[in-house]
Parts: structure tokens; sequence; C-alpha cells
């Protein structure tokens, strides 16, 4: 296993250094793929990340869920089929940086690989997980080293990365853990009701939503949906809507510039002193102190990087 991790691993490296030369997500020739690189350790930290699969190719990191931990680095990856709020611990230093590559899930895109690939693998669906940590294999990481090549050429971006991503979710649904996730990304089943919920929510986060009607969307019982719902994210329905939205007002001071009392309000909060309480309860640190360390420690970024990195730091 050594001669095909170690060769490919240090291909992928060089590339990424080049082409995400600063910390934070860089952007990609290709929608849906960008480049993840720290320089430094950092501390458990709470994140929101949308379905994506994410290789390490240097460096580590730790997901915390409920009383679960996830471990990726060069030999795991990650794979979310859900936007999952959970919080991170990275490991990295100046001399070895944090490369990753992050492949956003399009559900439009995958839904008829998921059928073409349950009809014809004989594994069985297993019990549906929003995240899971697994075994990076030789096939797994050729197809990363591979896209990342396309990636540095606008041309072959363009002609073959497409299908290069489409493989690559193909690899991650057929590998060690691919019944979990295609069980997850199917189309039906309480997994796939309670995917919907979070969808509404994300779409409607600064509305009022009602976990009574949200539970009556899903088709299930108050208890039902409460039990399901924490099953899938490792949280409540309240919880999960109050950290959708705390992101999103973390987002809307370090991007936009807002006051903590604009962003509580845009978010859905009506009152300013429950909005900072529980903004520090959340992030460790009061509305105004997150805003003024996050625009410091990246002042030099563009408006767009610094976007990727409020919402995924």
């Amino acid at each position: 296993m050594k001669s095909c991790t170690s060769v490919q691993q240090a291909e992928m490296v060089a590339i990424i250094k080049r082409l995400a030369p600063n910390e934070g997500h860089t952007s990609s020739l290709l929608a849906g793929v960008k480049l993840m690189r720290s320089d430094r350790p950092l501390g458990r930290t709470p994140v929101m990340y949308e379905p994506s699969i994410v290789i390490v190719c240097q460096g580590s990191k730790r997901g915390y869920l409920g009383d679960k931990v996830y471990f990726y680095d060069a030999q795991h990856y990650l794979v979310l089929s859900v936007p999952l709020p959970f919080s991170t611990e990275t490991n990295a230093s100046q001399e070895e940086p944090l490369l990753a590559i992050s492949v956003s899930l399009d559900m439009t895109a995958i839904a008829d690989l998921i059928l073409e690939v349950d009809r014809n693998v004989s594994s069985p669906l297993t019990e549906p997980l929003g995240i899971i940590s697994t075994g990076l294999d030789c096939a797994l990481s050729d197809t990363a080293l591979r896209l990342l090549h396309a990636l540095t050429d606008p041309l072959e971006a363009r002609v073959l990365g497409p299908g290069i991503v489409r493989e690559l979710c193909f690899r991650v649904l057929t590998g060690e853990r691919g019944g979990a996730i295609r069980a997850a990304l199917a189309s039906n089943g309480s997994f796939a009701r309670i995917s919907r919920s979070l969808k509404r929510i994300h779409d409607n986060y600064a509305r009022s939503l009602n976990v009574t009607s949200l539970a009556r969307e899903a088709g299930m019982g108050i208890q039902t949906f409460h039990s399901h719902f924490k099953t899938v994210t490792g949280t409540s329905p309240l919880q999960y809507i109050k950290s959708v939205r705390l992101h999103q007002a973390r987002l809307l001071m370090i991007r936009d510039n807002l006051t903590a009392a604009a962003a509580a309000t845009q978010v859905g909060y009506e009152s300013s002193s429950q909005f900072n309480r529980e903004f520090k309860r959340t992030f460790g640190r009061s509305p105004g102190e997150e805003a003024r360390e996050m625009k410091m420690a990246f002042a030099l970024l563009p408006a767009a990087q610094l976007e990727n990195i409020a919402a995924t730091h």
C-alpha cells in the first residue's frame, strides 16, 4: 500500500501548494471543487459543512459531532451527505500545512449514478449516515490526483474535470462505506425526509421556522421527527436552526461589515441580547470580537476567499 499512497500523496501536496498559496478555501477552475489550506494548528472551532467529499493530502483534522469523533488525514477521507454544523480541530504547521481538496456533492448530477451503483453492486445498503470517515484506497487516491492535475489547466478542467469528479463520486459510492453513503443519499426513507427538512431550514433560516410544521411536512409525529433528526445531525431541530442562523450572521459581519444587531435581525433574531448570548456560547467570543479577530487574521485575503474561510472555519 505504501507505494500507491506515498508517491501520489507527494504529487497532490505539490499541486495544492501551487494552486492554493494562501490559507483558507481557494476556488478552483471547476465549480464545486475547492482547495483547503491551513498553515497553523486550529483549536476546536464550530463549522458548517455542506454535503461534500473532503480528501486530506497533508496534515489532519478531527471532526466532533455529539459524542463521536471523525478523523481525516492522508489515509482517511470525510464524506458529508447532509449539511452539518459540527466542530473541527486542525493539525498543521508552517512547515507542513494542512492541504486538502473538497468536492461538493451535487445530488442532481449524481442521482443516476447512485441508482446505477445500487443496481449493480452486491454490497447491501446499510444504515444511512450524515457523516462518515473512512480509509482512502489507491483507486480513490489516483482519481483525486488526476482531478488535481486537470485543475492545473483551464482546458483540461473544463473538458476532463466533470468526468473525473463523477468518477470520484463513483469511487466513494462503491468504497468500503459506500453502502451507508448511498443509503443516506437515496431519495426515500426517513433519512431522506430529514434531509429535505434540512434543505428547508437552509433555504428559509431567516424566517420563522416551526418544528411542528417541519415534522408535519416530513410526515412524522413530533417525537419521531426529533428522534430521526438527532440521528442524522447529532442535535435537535431547534439547535440546528440556531446554529445555521449563527453561522450565517457570523459570515454577514465578516464579509459585509454588518453590526451584530443588523446581522442578528437579518438571520431572524428578534432579540439582540439573546443573539449575543447564543453567539458567544457557540463561538467562544462576542460577535464584535469574533468579527475583529477574523478580519485581522485574514486581512490580506480577497472578499470571496474571506467568505469561504468565515463559512467553514
